[in-house]
């Protein structure tokens, strides 16, 4: 049997205020009841990740194919696409939650690994700090040129002995330039085709 509303006189709510957003409890969010805000954001980061394990950036562009290569792939990645989210303030807010379900992939793998609690937060903030650092180093090489990109990889990527961190540079810029050419539609639905 439904339970019956109760009417209440609040002259405010005659006038035309806009809708206020609706906010989900924390209790909601944790008993599964409300959709997680990050939910919307997974064929994002599943197509970062995707992108980040192309064999193409291991053998044709010279990243070193170790655990830490590959998270600076996955980093690398993900600092583009969060710089691209950056030139839309409507999309700002999803760059925190794209970061967040970065957070919750890098704990999970660690976790994985074996690695504990006592260590894990460390090991973390050292993970967020190289990705931080990886980001500024890119926000100052794109707008510059192919050898101030160059630079930002040789200092913040981890390549096989010998490769040229101008070629990694240059597949940056591209994939950055491919980013730019998507609407914020495209970028969040991970729709960001070759």
């Amino acid at each position: 049997m439904a339970r019956p509303q109760l009417q209440v006189n609040d002259p405010l709510s005659q006038t035309n205020r806009s809708p206020q957003p609706t906010r989900t409890s924390f209790l909601s969010r944790l008993f599964g009841t409300a959709q997680d805000p990050k939910d919307e954001l997974k064929p994002l980061y599943l197509w970062v990740v995707g992108e980040a394990r192309d064999p193409i950036w291991y053998r044709d562009y010279g990243a070193a194919d170790t655990v830490e290569g590959r998270f600076d792939m996955i980093s690398s990645v993900l600092a583009l696409v969060m710089l691209r989210i950056e030139n839309e303030p409507d999309m700002l807010p999803a760059t925190a939650r794209l970061t967040e379900l970065f957070v919750d992939d890098m704990d999970g793998q660690l976790r994985e690994t074996g690695l504990g609690d006592p260590t894990l937060g460390k090991k973390m903030g050292k993970l967020m700090e190289a990705h931080g650092g990886r980001m500024g180093a890119f926000r100052s090489a794109l707008p510059a040129n192919e050898a101030e990109m160059a630079g930002a990889v040789e200092r913040n990527a981890r390549l096989n002995d010998g490769a040229d961190p101008s070629v990694m540079g240059r597949a940056l810029i591209e994939l950055a330039q491919r980013l730019a050419g998507r609407s914020h539609e495209q970028i969040l639905a991970g729709e960001i085709a070759a």
